[in-house]
């Protein structure tokens, strides 16, 4: 059974190591993975700098920490049986582009600077493979079911559907709209749903 103390001590670990996540969040974001010191983020949460690497490890291990519990919050909303509970394929795209965008305006600012640091960093881009990953596996779950619908276009396969799918809704698109383009990210995800919608579906389905 937990003591009193121990339990206090339990809790103040938990709010230490929120405290060092979220300003090392912050200061990636702010300055880039590269121009951020463990002494800065260490600063930012107000605690020793070994707390940092007992914490998390380093800078990697923060990254690979925040990416990693931004893909369990996601999946915890069960996403997956979300897809599968669809039948209708025209409202499984919009669900998927909409929480795509939701994720984006949420994840976007660190993902700039997580895809920037990633070809000079093997860390880094094993956290981002992690990403990548839960992001392809909801959207090959999306196309699998586009499929049980009988809503594919003639001639698409599941894997090329993924493909389509991740070509438009992978964080590429959403840089490109918003940072290069200057769209609104409103905009940029209803025009992403058109082009889905159009690609993907069969309108002579049903």
């Amino acid at each position: 059974m937990a003591t009193h103390g121990s339990g206090r001590r339990a809790e103040y670990a938990a709010v230490t190591r929120q405290a060092i996540l979220t300003a090392a969040r912050q200061l990636f974001v702010e300055r880039g993975y590269f121009d951020t010191r463990v002494e800065d983020i260490a600063h930012a949460a107000r605690v020793a700098v070994p707390t940092v690497y007992a914490a998390g490890g380093g800078k990697s291990g923060l990254l690979r920490t925040l990416i990693e519990d931004g893909v369990h919050a996601a999946e915890a909303g069960g996403i997956h049986d979300h897809i599968a509970a669809q039948t209708d394929p025209v409202a499984l795209l919009r669900m998927i582009v909409d929480g795509t965008c939701d994720e984006f305006g949420k994840w976007g600012p660190l993902m700039r600077q997580v895809t920037a640091a990633a070809p000079k960093d093997a860390a880094v881009r094993e956290s981002l493979g992690v990403a990548h990953a839960s992001l392809r596996a909801g959207l090959a779950a999306t196309a699998s079911r586009l499929d049980e619908l009988g809503a594919l276009r003639p001639g698409l396969t599941v894997a090329t559907a993924t493909d389509v799918l991740w070509y438009f809704l992978g964080n590429g698109s959403y840089f490109t709209l918003t940072d290069d383009c200057g769209w609104p990210l409103e905009r940029s995800a209803q025009w992403l749903y058109e082009c889905l919608t159009t690609t993907l579906i069969d309108r002579g389905a049903g």
